[in-house]
Parts: C-alpha cells; sequence; structure tokens
C-alpha cells in the first residue's frame, strides 16, 4: 500500500484548516503556501473534500474553504477515502471469490485482512485535530533554519 500526493496534500490541507480559529474561511491562496500544495493538486482535492462532507467551499473574493465538522470527528481514514477510494489492501480482500478463485483456500487472505483491519482501525482513532497545524509547514520548516 502507497500512500499516495493526493492523500498527503488533502491531510496537509485539513490539519490547516483544523488550525484555524472557528469559521474562519481560509483562501485558496494560503492554504496553497503554507502548506506547500502545488494549485493543480490542491483543486481536485478540494473538490473531493468539498464531495466527501469534509470540507466547505466558499465563492467570491472573500471565498475559500472551512471544515464542515468538527476537526475532532475528522478521521485520517476518512480523509484517505475521500480522496482515494475505500481503504483496502488487496484487490481480493474487497472483491471476494468473484476476483480470486483461490480466496477459499488461501493461506495468506487472513494475514492481509487481519493487516487491514488494523489499519482501517487505527487510522479511524487519528483525527485531524491531533496533527492541527497552525503555522504551515513552510513557516515551522523555515523556523529550523532561521
Amino acid at each position: 500500500m502507497n500512500v499516495g500526493y493526493r492523500v498527503d496534500y488533502a491531510v496537509r490541507a485539513l490539519s490547516y484548516l483544523a488550525a484555524q480559529p472557528p469559521g474562519r474561511i481560509v483562501p485558496r491562496a494560503e492554504l496553497e503556501k503554507k502548506q506547500h500544495i502545488p494549485p493543480h493538486y490542491l483543486s481536485k482535492i478540494m473538490k473531493d473534500l468539498v464531495s466527501g462532507g469534509l470540507v466547505k467551499s466558499y465563492l467570491g473574493c472573500r471565498g475559500g474553504f472551512s471544515l464542515a465538522r468538527a476537526a475532532q470527528t475528522i478521521s485520517i481514514k476518512e480523509v484517505y477515502e475521500a480522496v482515494e477510494r475505500p481503504l483496502v489492501i488487496m484487490e481480493c480482500l474487497e472483491k471476494g471469490p468473484s476476483y480470486c478463485s483461490y480466496i477459499p483456500v488461501c493461506t495468506q487472505v487472513s494475514i492481509w485482512q487481519r493487516a487491514q483491519t488494523l489499519l482501517a482501525n487505527f487510522l479511524s482513532g487519528v483525527s485531524v485535530n491531533d496533527i492541527a497545524d497552525q503555522k504551515g509547514l513552510r513557516e515551522r520548516l523555515g523556523g529550523l533554519h532561521g
């Protein structure tokens, strides 16, 4: 399993939004700059997060984004699934015997099922509030070198 840029950028965006005062609308450019997210990724990711019910989008000159729910209620697993798809380590776990006829006799299926359950439970237990980032990655990195 590989967690790609889309998930990384989505978590970065939400961790920044989670650290903002309640009701604050964060402009797109601020998210891009503070969390170092390329604009072409941010647009699609934020659309997915809005569709997933995790973010609200505001149009206009004072537009931007805010969390749709309390940060404590948004799990990293939900973020992953909003921008990718359901968390599945191996296709056979999701699709079953119609995908792989060996599932009924496979000696490794139980290992991957257990690993998937452990990962899903862990990511469900971590909220974006747990990793809220008020300053943003760029500012914190600059502080290390300053």
